[in-house]
């Protein structure tokens, strides 16, 4: 065996033995969330941030934040978030700014003025700290993020490590999954999204890691593959995290992962050449019949309920009335508030609190654009709108990075039905600012210095 196939193998056996260890002993997961912490502050300080190792880490502690709070390993709930800008921060100590960057700094400053008026527009019982830092929390990190990536010139190969970094924990996450319930068809009865198939978490959460990590193995196996056992290894780590993620009942995440491998696809079909375009051919059809028979044996693992859960159907086989599990109802109503509050919004946290008022229901929102809204009032418009239409212009400027497409499609689906309560959409839409460069990563420091 290779040596590079050796190193991968143990990384990717490291990451199952983090896995198993989070199950048998609980305690272990506080100590590799600690770890996780302590050691990138290290690497990046030791390294210097030369080669964008800020990235790295930040990604590592991203793909880790599902499996760490599903077994209490996080020292706090919304850590990774913090991490995340920490990391950045050190970053741009070592890196500096990306330049023109004023995109993102004006994003920041739209944000301010509803963080103001929520400080004396919440209840009086409200934690005010609390209240303010949960909402605000994703996109600040996704602001301070993309101040660094921006037009950040960096190789193909680093970005693969990049993304590598991120789906490595995410392994861990699909290990403790198979150990919390190894017998899926007894506590799959229904078709509603199932915590007990998503560890006793949040199916939509984890979903949604599961269907990034399902991208970042399948990009692997095309982009990544240098000889035909890691071909192999990444088809067995992404179809056991496919099924998986299929078994939580919670379709956004997967969905989203699946819409972002074909995106990749088409992109790669169309930028290649005549040779290109049948080797990938080839690797459509393996792909596709690696995915039919996952879907296959899911269906036989959940007696077709798999199939109703994506049909919109009951048990019994009957249509339901919604297709959104009533969030249709949460954002219908925050549309109402932006309304009323057309301008500067309610105030940062102010919408659950009028929410409930009004309907006597503590709900949160699971959409981020229309929470925006409500609390940002048209300052939140204008900074979706900042959000949206910068990496398209940056598309035009490179067409060929072809994450970008997929990155900016996730942030967007992601925020869309599990809000930016993880810091994956926010540091996975960052990552679509980065100036991916074909060459060595020598050669494009290099060009950059």
């Amino acid at each position: 065996m290779k040596k590079e196939d050796q190193y991968y193998l143990y990384l990717i056996l490291f990451h199952i033995f983090i896995g198993a260890l989070g199950y048998i002993l609980p305690f272990a997961s506080k100590i590799y969330g600690y770890s996780i912490f302590i050691f990138g502050v290290y690497y990046i300080i030791k390294s210097q941030n030369r080669n964008n190792e800020a990235l790295v880490v930040a990604a590592y502690v991203v793909g880790s934040e599902v499996f760490l709070r599903m077994t209490g390993g996080n020292p706090l709930y919304e850590i990774s978030k913090y991490g995340v800008m920490v990391f950045i921060l050190l970053g741009m100590y070592y890196s500096g700014f990306s330049k023109g960057a004023a995109p993102y700094w004006t994003f920041l400053l739209l944000l301010v003025p509803s963080v103001v008026i929520s400080t004396f527009a919440l209840n009086f019982d409200t934690d005010i700290r609390k209240a303010i830092a949960f909402n605000i929390s994703g996109p600040v990190c996704l602001g301070i993020a993309s101040l660094y990536t921006f037009r950040r010139k960096i190789s193909l190969e680093e970005t693969n490590s990049i993304l590598l970094s991120l789906g490595l924990p995410i392994i861990s996450c699909m290990v403790y999954l198979t150990l919390y319930t190894p017998n899926v068809q007894e506590v799959i009865t229904g078709t509603e999204s199932n915590f007990q198939t998503s560890g006793g978490y949040g199916p939509n959460q984890v979903a949604t890691i599961l269907g990034l990590g399902m991208f970042v193995f399948f990009s692997r196996i095309i982009l990544d593959s240098k000889t035909k056992f890691q071909i192999l290894i990444n088809i067995i780590v992404a179809l056991n995290i496919t099924y998986r993620g299929m078994l939580t009942f919670s379709r956004g995440g997967m969905i989203t992962g699946f819409l972002m491998i074909v995106l990749l696809l088409a992109f790669l079909y169309f930028k290649s050449n005549f040779g290109g375009r049948v080797k990938l051919n080839y690797i459509i059809v393996l792909l596709t019949l690696a995915m039919f028979a996952t879907w296959s044996y899911t269906s036989f693992q959940t007696g077709g309920l798999i199939e109703k859960r994506y049909s919109n159907q009951d048990a019994k086989g009957r249509v339901k009335e919604s297709q959104f599990t009533g969030r249709e109802d949460v954002a219908q109503n925050e549309i109402d508030t932006f309304f009323k509050n057309p301008i500067f919004g309610v105030g940062v946290g102010k919408g659950a609190e009028i929410r409930e008022d009004e309907t006597g229901l503590k709900v949160l929102s699971h959409d981020e654009i229309t929470r925006m809204l409500a609390e940002h009032g048209s300052l939140g418009i204008l900074a979706l709108l900042i959000l949206f239409f910068t990496p398209l212009v940056l598309y035009l400027e490179n067409k060929f990075n072809m994450f970008l497409l997929c990155f900016v499609a996730f942030w967007f689906l992601t925020i869309n039905h599990a809000a930016m309560r993880t810091a994956v959409p926010a540091f996975v839409y960052s990552l679509s600012l980065l100036n991916v460069q074909l060459g060595s990563p020598r050669r494009v420091k290099n060009e950059e210095e």
